[in-house]
Protein backbone atom coordinates (compact mmCIF):
# COMPACT_ATOMS: atom_id res chain seq x y z
CA UNK A 1 0.00 0.00 0.00
CA UNK A 2 1.11 3.50 -1.14
CA UNK A 3 1.62 5.97 1.39
CA UNK A 4 2.90 9.92 1.56
CA UNK A 5 3.04 11.42 4.82
CA UNK A 6 4.11 14.97 4.57
CA UNK A 7 5.43 17.22 7.81
CA UNK A 8 6.94 20.37 8.22
CA UNK A 9 4.13 22.77 7.36
CA UNK A 10 3.65 25.99 9.74
CA UNK A 11 3.17 29.61 10.29
CA UNK A 12 6.67 31.59 9.14
CA UNK A 13 6.80 35.51 8.84
CA UNK A 14 8.00 36.55 4.99
CA UNK A 15 11.91 36.12 4.87
CA UNK A 16 11.87 33.06 6.94
CA UNK A 17 12.47 29.54 6.33
CA UNK A 18 10.71 25.89 6.37
CA UNK A 19 11.50 22.38 5.33
CA UNK A 20 8.59 19.96 4.50
CA UNK A 21 9.52 16.35 4.67
CA UNK A 22 7.74 13.36 2.92
CA UNK A 23 7.93 9.64 3.82
CA UNK A 24 7.44 7.75 1.52
CA UNK A 25 6.04 4.01 1.89
CA UNK A 26 4.87 0.71 -0.04
CA UNK A 27 6.72 1.25 -3.28
CA UNK A 28 10.41 1.52 -4.70
CA UNK A 29 11.22 4.82 -4.04
CA UNK A 30 14.66 5.05 -5.71
CA UNK A 31 13.09 4.76 -9.32
CA UNK A 32 10.15 7.36 -9.22
CA UNK A 33 9.07 10.53 -10.09
CA UNK A 34 8.72 12.73 -6.95
CA UNK A 35 6.70 15.90 -6.90
CA UNK A 36 5.85 18.60 -4.16
CA UNK A 37 2.89 20.58 -5.33
CA UNK A 38 0.70 23.25 -3.78
CA UNK A 39 -2.79 24.77 -3.92
CA UNK A 40 -3.94 27.44 -2.38
CA UNK A 41 -7.46 28.55 -1.81
CA UNK A 42 -9.13 29.44 -5.39
CA UNK A 43 -6.45 28.42 -7.28
CA UNK A 44 -5.35 25.19 -8.80
CA UNK A 45 -2.52 23.40 -8.02
CA UNK A 46 0.32 23.76 -9.40
CA UNK A 47 3.85 21.93 -9.04
CA UNK A 48 6.51 23.56 -7.47
CA UNK A 49 9.42 21.25 -7.53
CA UNK A 50 10.02 17.65 -8.68
CA UNK A 51 12.91 15.22 -9.44
CA UNK A 52 13.28 11.29 -10.36
CA UNK A 53 14.76 9.99 -7.03
CA UNK A 54 16.93 7.43 -9.32
CA UNK A 55 19.45 10.69 -10.03
CA UNK A 56 18.91 13.59 -12.51
CA UNK A 57 17.55 16.67 -12.96
CA UNK A 58 15.51 18.78 -11.20
CA UNK A 59 12.70 20.91 -11.87
CA UNK A 60 11.53 24.37 -10.04
CA UNK A 61 8.86 26.37 -10.90
CA UNK A 62 9.97 30.00 -11.57
CA UNK A 63 8.36 31.56 -8.81
CA UNK A 64 10.68 29.72 -6.77
CA UNK A 65 13.20 29.02 -8.54
CA UNK A 66 16.67 29.94 -6.29
CA UNK A 67 14.35 29.58 -3.06
CA UNK A 68 13.51 26.15 -3.00
CA UNK A 69 15.09 22.95 -3.07
CA UNK A 70 13.65 19.57 -3.38
CA UNK A 71 16.27 16.41 -2.25
CA UNK A 72 15.68 12.96 -1.09
CA UNK A 73 17.14 10.68 1.11
CA UNK A 74 16.75 7.37 -0.82
CA UNK A 75 18.01 5.56 2.04
CA UNK A 76 15.22 6.59 4.31
CA UNK A 77 12.78 6.75 1.56
CA UNK A 78 12.22 10.75 2.18
CA UNK A 79 11.83 13.87 0.11
CA UNK A 80 12.59 17.01 1.49
CA UNK A 81 11.64 20.70 -0.04
CA UNK A 82 13.70 23.37 1.78
CA UNK A 83 12.00 26.53 1.27
CA UNK A 84 13.91 29.64 2.12
CA UNK A 85 12.95 33.80 1.63
CA UNK A 86 9.21 32.53 1.72
CA UNK A 87 6.42 35.28 0.41
CA UNK A 88 2.88 35.89 1.23
CA UNK A 89 2.27 34.46 -1.81
CA UNK A 90 3.93 30.94 -1.23
CA UNK A 91 1.14 30.22 1.51
CA UNK A 92 -0.60 27.15 0.64
CA UNK A 93 -1.35 23.68 1.21
CA UNK A 94 1.70 21.45 0.10
CA UNK A 95 1.51 18.60 -1.61
CA UNK A 96 3.83 15.55 -1.71
CA UNK A 97 3.43 13.44 -5.09
CA UNK A 98 4.48 10.33 -6.51
CA UNK A 99 4.40 9.55 -10.17
CA UNK A 100 4.56 5.45 -10.71
CA UNK A 101 4.63 5.41 -15.04
CA UNK A 102 7.60 7.69 -16.11
CA UNK A 103 10.23 5.16 -15.83
CA UNK A 104 13.72 6.89 -15.45
CA UNK A 105 12.80 9.93 -15.73
CA UNK A 106 10.16 13.05 -14.73
CA UNK A 107 8.54 14.59 -17.19
CA UNK A 108 8.83 18.75 -16.50
CA UNK A 109 6.84 20.39 -16.14
CA UNK A 110 5.27 18.00 -13.68
CA UNK A 111 1.70 18.12 -14.25
CA UNK A 112 -0.67 16.88 -11.36
CA UNK A 113 -2.66 14.72 -13.34
CA UNK A 114 0.24 12.54 -14.38
CA UNK A 115 0.90 11.89 -10.65
CA UNK A 116 -0.56 9.09 -8.72
CA UNK A 117 0.03 8.72 -5.46
CA UNK A 118 -0.64 12.49 -3.13
CA UNK A 119 -0.42 12.59 0.58
CA UNK A 120 -2.58 14.76 2.83
CA UNK A 121 -0.70 17.63 2.33
CA UNK A 122 0.93 20.33 4.91
CA UNK A 123 -0.34 23.82 5.44
CA UNK A 124 2.27 27.08 5.15
CA UNK A 125 0.98 30.24 5.63
CA UNK A 126 3.40 32.81 5.35
CA UNK A 127 2.45 36.56 6.74
CA UNK A 128 3.66 39.39 5.80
Amino acid sequence: QVQLVESGGGSVQAGGSLRLSCTASGFTYSSYCMGWFRQAPGKEREGVAAIYTGGGTTYYADSVKGRFTISQDNAKNMLYLQMNSLKPEDTAMYYCAADKDRIGYCSYPPQKQLFDYWGQGTQVTVSS
